[in-house]
């Protein structure tokens, strides 16, 4: 049994019974039987039972969005916002239903047909993290769902409530229409569960979201029995200002990617780039704007800024504080605990260090920004690459040549490369992930249903004769 706790006052909030390996082996089972009955399904059908599930959730954004607050830490608009993620994600998906395929491709054979075919995986093992109780969830089984494929989720154990919660409702649409909800499979466990999900040949995609650390086990778990896996993991976030970028714009962007979700966001700004010419000024506007952020219950629609989930994270912010000012940083505001109950920390600016300190290459969960001055672009594109992350990043500028040498193969080198806008807040219509250390997956929206499928190329022969490939004579 494992109890969630509510990270504003650190009271417990339920109890819940965590699987068996017995338990996953009995539930691996049914979510397969399942499959047979969601396979045979045509994808359009499969799409409109998807809608009903966003509907569903549609009708209990405002309680789960609460749930998510109480649980998770995230403030009341943000968890609305992350179950309005998952509904946006369904609607998407019903659309893909009517449009996944393949193309017809010339065949150089006369009498020859050449065709591409889409098929689903099978059962797909979706393991999310705290940060993201149902979105990220909702990116994965929806579009998984419509492509064909069965689900097995286990989220984080600290917010099991929010994973029973999200599952009993996808659980009455299905049964509405007399499918199994075992197409939609929750087991609840920690650590031993995830490992055998990674080593489970039946898990026919291994989809992780975490950190990079754990990300690296579950993927050569995978590889080892050649499987297939999609893996979110961790990011070291920059934003780049230019000596021409709009201020107006740069603050409160910097304030949202820093500061949103405490700095729990795989997307939050890390780093902040500044030129040399303008970099005091906005180190005192950001101050400034940091002092007004609005801490509370994160409940409370006032709340701007909550707490971290556990007590843990408090502990490793306060160690990462205690390192950047011994790698020679200045704390120009916060850097302390809140002297309230739960887990709340101050919103931390840190000036002073170089590109390459360490504590800057380490990525802490936490709502602590670097701020770093530059010179040239070249050096601070150079920079933004040189953490071993490379999830999202954001360059202000005006300077339209600087836009697209940012955008091209010598710029940034994440999945998310943003202009004029900040770090995180991505739309669910483009592909979500990043490349190096975080791991090269891709969710969400663009082609993502690409890998939720297998592809086989067929040809076939409507002819009396047999000519073979390249001209080949056989005779």
């Amino acid at each position: 049994v494992v109890t969630t706790y509510c990270p504003a006052n650190n009271e417990p909030i339920a109890s819940v019974r965590q699987a068996s390996l017995d338990d996953y082996e009995e539930t691996v089972k049914k979510a397969k039987e399942a499959w047979k009955v969601w396979a045979d399904m045509p994808a359009p059908k499969r799409g409109e039972i998807v809608r009903q599930i966003g509907d569903a959730l549609r009708q209990k954004i405002k309680v789960l969005g609460s749930l998510v607050s109480l649980e998770m830490g995230k403030i009341f608009v943000e968890g609305v916002g992350e179950v309005q993620e998952y509904v946006d994600v369904c609607d998407y998906a019903v659309g893909l239903s009517r449009m996944i395929g393949g193309p017809i491709l010339p065949s150089e054979r006369p009498g020859h047909a050449l065709i591409e075919q889409w098929n689903p995986v099978g059962l797909v093992g979706i393991i999310t993290a705290f940060n993201f109780p149902v979105a990220v969830y909702g990116w994965n089984s929806a579009v998984a769902m419509i492509c064909g494929n069965a689900c097995l989720w286990k989220g984080a154990p600290s917010t099991s409530l929010v994973s029973v919660a999200v599952t009993k409702i996808i659980a009455k649409v299905l049964e509405d229409n007399k499918v199994p909800g075992a197409i939609c499979s929750l087991v609840c466990g920690g650590a031993d569960i995830g490992t055998a999900m990674a080593r489970d040949e039946r898990m026919d995609l291994l989809s992780f979201t975490g950190s990079t650390k754990v990300g690296k086990e579950v993927a050569l778990m995978v590889q080892e029995r050649f499987g297939r896996s999609l893996l979110e993991l961790g990011g070291n976030n920059a934003i780049i200002v230019f000596e021409d970028a709009d201020l107006n714009l740069v603050i409160p962007s910097a304030l949202f990617a820093a500061v949103g979700t405490a700095g729990q966001r795989c997307t939050t700004a890390r780093r902040l780039f500044l030129h040399e010419s303008i970099h005091d000024e906005v180190v005192a506007k950001l101050a400034n704007a940091y002092a007004q952020v609005r801490v509370g219950d994160p409940w409370d629609s006032d709340t701007l800024y909550g707490p971290l989930h556990t007590k843990e994270a408090v502990k490793m912010f306060l160690n990462a504080v205690e390192q950047a000012k011994q790698q020679g940083g200045s704390v120009v505001y916060g850097g302390k605990v809140i002297n309230r109950p739960g887990n709340y920390v101050e919103p931390t600016i840190v000036t002073g260090l170089p590109h390459n300190a360490p504590i800057v290459h380490t990525e802490t969960f936490a709502p602590i920004l670097y701020v770093l001055k530059f010179k040239e672009e070249e050096e601070v594109f150079a920079w933004n690459n040189e953490v071993k992350q490379g999830l999202s990043s954001s360059i202000f500028t005006k300077d339209l040549g600087r836009i697209f040498r940012w955008l091209g193969p010598k710029g940034s080198d994440c999945g998310i490369v943003n202009v004029n806008i900040p770090t995180s807040g991505a739309e669910i219509g483009g592909a979500f992930g990043g490349e190096k250390h975080t791991g090269g997956g891709r969710e969400s929206g663009s082609d993502s249903w690409k890998l939720y499928m297998r592809r086989s190329t067929c040809t076939i022969n409507y002819s009396k004769d047999l000519p073979l490939a390249q001209g080949i004579k056989f005779q």
